[in-house]
């Protein structure tokens, strides 16, 4: 009976019951917060009369939008996801998983303080490299060679067709 308890914990099957569901209303909570304070930030910037009929607001509303409607699809997911009895056992999640979430909190921090100085470009084909690696390892050529299309491509686009302006850093261009 103590092995059969000690396999079931030590399986890495996603973790179920009430510290999913916690996770869940936190990350909801926080999408239904952040939307807010987005769509807030959104109508803070000023209109112009002439130019683009859209405006600069059409772009951040969109994303408001689309962070509304990921808050209600992980609503109804809670909603549907089915119910745990009180006294039924839940596994705590794997301690890997919090490892994970730190080192992607930090590399995404060192991202945005490297971003200026260091550039768009360079800064997101290297903030985009073991992320690749990550989802498909051992495929460095295909792994390199996307990021840094990515980033060039993306850059172009931002700043030739869109006038965005973006950091250039230590390129040129």
């Amino acid at each position: 009976m103590a092995h059969s308890k000690r396999h079931a914990l030590s399986t890495s099957a996603p973790p179920t019951g009430g510290y999913t569901r916690v996770a869940d209303r936190v990350i909801f909570v926080c999408i239904i917060v952040l939307a807010a304070v987005y769509f807030w930030a959104t109508e803070q910037i000023p209109s112009l009369e002439i130019g683009d009929p859209l405006g600069p607001k059409a772009f951040p509303r969109l994303l408001g939008i689309a962070l509304l409607v990921t808050g209600g699809m992980l609503l109804l997911e809670m909603w549907r996801a089915p119910r745990t009895q009180a006294g039924e056992a839940q596994a705590m999640p794997d301690r890997r998983i919090f490892a994970m979430i730190a080192a992607i909190v930090a590399w995404t921090a060192i991202y945005f303080v490297a971003f200026e100085p260091i550039g768009y470009v360079i800064t997101t084909t290297i903030y985009l490299i073991p992320v690749t690696a990550y989802f498909n390892p051992r495929r460095w050529v295909m792994n390199v060679t996307t990021c840094v299309l990515f980033s060039l491509i993306s850059y172009v686009m931002f700043t030739k067709m869109l006038g965005v302006n973006l950091a250039r850093g230590i390129l040129p261009f």
